[in-house]
């Protein structure tokens, strides 16, 4: 491997944009993009609001080799309206998602960098992020693997988050964030004494990825190198059993999901959880490197083991 494939892969997940990602994460010129710049897929809904529109509408979907494996892969650039979902957004991530069920790749891999529905194109979003989960589902009844890697600026939330949670398996970050509503919504909604969105510690403790990982909304937690990603994404393709029983999978899901209500169903902060897990010097879990927090956490009490 060259010099320059080695520092690529060393970089920064968070600090890359939707291509550096796919460039990053992927196989060195394996990728080959639909709906690419010639096609210009453009919103058709941004220009009757005066807003600027990007050609690709905010996503690169495609396919590409990861360590030889063929894959799927769509990166949404969260830098283009926060990576919102509009409607030619959501249809080439659909479109995507159904191509898997159809030629059965090793695995579909999202990138996501997401607020959610883009408000611009309300209804027509939200419409999307429905086919999109059903798309979702449809690759996983066809023994496609969908894997969801967060680790962006935007992270995952809104109808995106949820989408996440359809997937087979969920890859984050510590600097990545997954929830349904954003910490200024829940303010916005409920007020500060619900939510304070200026505490920034709060938001990570609650939405960032080493809660995401404690509790069990992430399967893996990897450092912020796009390498690290890559070899998580491989491992879940090689863990996936095409053979297992989906509806017993779906009632452990739903038996952990009541589990944790019960556990924790009551406390307002993560480090609440991370004490109530029997995390010895909890407060101090936010300050450890990825290696050292996986360590100090192995042995956490799980109240659906």
């Amino acid at each position: 491997m060259s010099a320059i494939a080695n520092t690529v892969r060393e970089r920064s997940y968070y600090e890359a944009d939707a291509r550096e990602r796919i460039a990053g994460v992927l196989d060195a010129g394996s990728f080959r993009e639909f709906v690419g710049p010639r096609q210009r897929a453009m919103s058709p809904h941004l220009a009757q609001l005066d807003t600027p529109a990007a050609f690709d509408d905010g996503i690169a979907v495609g396919e590409a080799t990861l360590r030889g494996k063929r894959v799927l892969v769509a990166a949404q650039q969260g830098e283009f309206m926060g990576g919102g979902v509009g409607e030619v957004h959501g249809a080439k991530l659909a479109g995507l998602l159904e191509r898997a069920a159809q030629t059965k790749p090793e695995a579909v891999l999202l990138l996501l960098d997401t607020g959610g529905v883009r408000l611009h194109e309300a209804n027509a979003g939200l419409i999307a992020i429905s086919e999109i989960m059903r798309a979702v589902l449809g690759a996983r009844a066809a023994a496609v693997p969908v894997l969801a890697l967060i680790g962006s600026g935007n992270g995952a939330f809104g109808g995106m988050g949820i989408v996440a949670r359809c997937c087979t398996a969920v890859i984050m970050s510590e600097e990545g964030r997954l929830a349904l509503s954003g910490p200024e919504v829940i303010e916005t909604v409920r007020g500060v004494e619900e939510f304070d969105s200026r505490d920034r510690a709060l938001v990570w403790r609650v939405t960032g990825g080493k809660h995401r990982y404690l509790i069990g909304e992430a399967s893996t937690l990897v450092a912020d190198r796009m390498d690290a990603f890559a070899e998580a994404a491989l491992e879940a393709i090689a863990a996936f059993d095409p053979a297992a029983d989906a509806m017993a999978a779906l009632d452990a899901e739903h038996a952990m999901l009541a589990a944790r209500i019960d556990a924790w169903g009551a406390y307002r902060d993560g480090l609440e959880i991370w004490q109530a897990q029997g995390l010895d010097h909890a407060a101090k879990l936010p300050l450890l490197d990825t290696d050292a927090f996986l360590a100090a956490t192995a042995n956490r009490s799980l109240p659906w083991n």
